[in-house]
């Protein structure tokens, strides 16, 4: 067993936005489910070159027997489960979203239009709109992971809308009575017309008979096996790829692949999404936050891997100052009750909330913080975890060098590395992290001549800081697992929050912070 501390990660990230390093982080523990009371020691420095030993160029001769009886093996199993019917039609929508596309920046254009310049990372992300759930849900995880990713895609897929022509009420309400019985037996109502519709699903606002505003999570029909099929052929492609070029594993892509897979197909499964739900609710009972914090109770007679119904949480965006204010006359505890929430969650449960944007973490009417949206979970390995602890200690005492191990503990690498000249670029991105800043824009004058002013950020930002990290790491030699950038995403874009809401907060000397009220928790890994 491993044990390894978990809250200065965040505390130094946002440390260098909005205050200097402080010398010393003073702290005590509490009691988490794994708890450990002993320190965690940092890495021995004796060189500040890392050697490894690259491996051998490996062509298709090397390739054993056992290697292509498991290549077939996973085409039969992927043919098996794509079904007969799934690649003619693909093929044809597939002609189709091309044609378009291609038709995009051809220079023969009709009605006078103007053909686009032609960007690769542009064309993919209409490619992929157009080619439906699959490949937007891939977008979206492009956008997700920049640790695996090239900027420019990264930055494009951000703009990958998950946003499709509702279906037609008479086949939502055909699923829902399938899946869980008539309407008109649970419900007082369910509105037509959908809150939000999506690539997989679409949600519709309901009563049930007994009082309760819900909402209902409804998975378009037939989106199941398209994504199987899809997904399967994607990670056909990356087996066959490495196969015949064997040097591409270096790239991990088959993993990738699998690891894109078998969380899209974990989105399908409502029910799993209901399980991270009622995790998350006993997590919070357990912890004594539900008074502060609360997440959408699940109606689990009216819940299927195809229907998630849901209670309706009411409330207003983070990003939304001055709604917030209507709301509390004390901003700065909402925000740190939304980060000591989630900061906890991540150090007691064994995933985290994985996508805190702004429109899944709300303030809600009563002044309770509400997490919505638990499709995107993330898991910490015990490695991630243990550099994670090494690189927040080195980063709350402004030790550069210390952080490039780290760093270097937690990547992969073929290649040696020169940890002076790493730590140097990580000072360089941690300056640079001190000086943005939250938009100000004026948005009207009031009566007495005062200036009205909002406050806000873009998403954009947050990725480009993470993809800072990522291209320091990577121009020095390394290639980071998803959990940690999923992980350091999260953390921008609290702190990103606490700009708008707490701009003068110093989260470092706050007594209302988890880590300086309850001590820097030390998770066990087991």
């Amino acid at each position: 067993m491993a044990k390894y501390s978990f809250f200065a990660l965040y505390l130094a990230i946002s440390a260098v936005s909005s205050s200097a390093f402080l010398s010393s982080i003073h702290t005590t523990p509490i009691q988490p489910r794994h708890v450990s009371t002993s320190a965690v020691g940092m890495s021995t420095r004796t060189s500040t070159t890392t050697s490894t030993t690259s491996r051998p160029k490996r062509s298709l001769r090397d390739r054993s027997a056992q290697e292509a009886i498991s290549l077939l093996r996973d085409i039969t199993q992927a043919a098996f489960e794509a079904g007969p019917r799934a690649a003619s039609s693909r093929t044809l929508q597939a002609y189709f979203a091309i044609s378009q596309t291609l038709t995009d920046f051809s220079p023969i254009q009709l009605n006078g239009k103007k053909a686009e310049e032609f960007s690769a990372p542009v064309a993919l992300r209409k490619l992929f709109e157009r080619l439906g759930a699959t490949y937007v849900k891939l977008g979206q995880f492009v956008a997700s992971s920049p640790s695996l990713f090239p900027k420019e895609y990264v930055l494009e897929f951000q703009k990958c809308l998950d946003s499709t022509e509702p279906l037609e009420w008479s086949v939502v309400k055909s699923i829902i009575e399938s899946e869980v019985g008539p309407i008109s037996r649970n419900f007082a109502y369910v509105e037509e017309k959908p809150l939000a519709s999506a690539s997989i699903a679409q949600v519709h606002v309901a009563k049930l008979k007994t009082g309760e505003e819900v909402v209902l999570k409804v998975q378009k029909p037939r989106i199941d096996a398209l994504l199987k099929a899809d997904l399967n052929f994607i990670y056909i492609a990356s087996r066959v790829l490495e196969f015949l070029q064997p040097d591409f594993e270096r790239t991990s892509l088959s993993a990738v692949a699998g690891d894109v897979k078998s969380s899209m197909l974990e989105e399908l499964d409502f029910e799993s999404e209901a399980r991270n739900l009622e995790e998350f609710r006993v997590f919070l009972r357990e912890q004594k936050l539900n008074g502060v914090a609360t997440a959408p109770k699940v109606y689990r007679d009216l819940t299927t891997k195809k229907v998630l119904t849901m209670e309706r949480l009411k409330g207003v965006s983070m990003v939304d100052a001055e709604s917030i204010s209507s709301i509390t006359n004390d901003p700065e505890s909402v925000i740190i009750t939304a980060l000591n929430t989630w900061t906890s969650s991540v150090m007691n449960m064994p995933w985290f909330h994985a996508d805190v944007h702004s429109g899944n973490l709300l303030v809600l009417d009563d002044g309770r913080v509400g997490f919505i949206d638990f499709g995107m979970v993330g898991r910490v390995g015990e490695s991630t975890f243990k550099a994670v602890s090494e690189l927040s200690t080195s980063m709350a005492v402004g030790d550069y060098e210390g952080m490039a191990l780290a760093l270097l503990n937690m990547g992969a690498t073929d290649s040696n590395v020169n940890v002076a000249k790493f730590g140097r670029d990580i000072e360089q991105v941690m300056m640079d992290m001190s000086r943005v800043q939250p938009d100000i824009a004026a948005v009207g004058i009031s009566g007495d001549g005062t200036v009205q002013a909002a406050i806000s950020f873009d998403n954009d930002e947050v990725t480009n800081m993470l993809l800072r990290i990522v291209a320091v790491t990577e121009d020095n030699g390394l290639k980071l697992p998803r959990e940690f950038g999923l992980l350091v995403k999260q953390s921008l874009y609290f702190d990103r929050y606490l700009k708008i809401l707490a701009p003068g907060l110093d989260i470092s000397t706050d007594s209302r912070m988890l880590a300086l009220d309850a001590g820097a928790v030390e998770v066990e890994v087991l």
